[in-house]
């Protein structure tokens, strides 16, 4: 091999890694987007309580792991702050697109037995937390 063959592989292995490293998504942890939208029904909950009907999207198709909601501002001073809505699943969840805020999600079961979705407070800014094995991502909502 001569000097000018050596040279060029070695540029184009440089090449594939700076491709790798700046415009692949080979070495970033995989985000999950998610988006809500608000209907004006509303969903009776315990005992004449209200919840809203706000509707979630996560993009891709998921099985989520864990999802939680906690209030932003109280989550920003405390970092182990109660959630208002918090889900785990030990084994398999069903893939989900889209979902209501306090629904049951299937393969899914609140993180504390027999506890569930609170309702949320008009004006305050809430956060919601997913994760789906390594892939991960969150999303800041408010009612209005």
């Amino acid at each position: 091999m001569t000097k000018n063959n050596l040279l060029l592989v070695l540029l184009a292995a440089a090449l594939a890694v700076v491709y790798a490293v700046w415009f692949a998504d080979w070495f970033h942890p995989a985000v999950v987007k998610i988006s809500h939208t608000s209907r004006d029904r509303t969903q009776i909950y315990r005992r004449g309580s209200v919840l809203p009907s706000l509707i979630f999207r996560v993009n891709p198709r998921i099985r989520l792991t864990e999802l939680k909601v906690v209030p932003l501002a109280e989550y920003e001073t405390n970092k182990s702050v109660l959630p208002v809505w918090h889900l785990v699943s030990d084994s398999n969840s069903v893939p989900v697109l889209d979902f209501s805020y306090g629904q049951n999600i299937g393969g899914m079961h609140p993180a504390i037995q027999r506890v569930r979705a609170e309702p949320l407070e008009t004006n305050v800014t809430y956060r919601m937390f997913v994760s789906a094995g390594r892939t991960t991502g969150q999303h800041d909502f408010e009612l209005k």
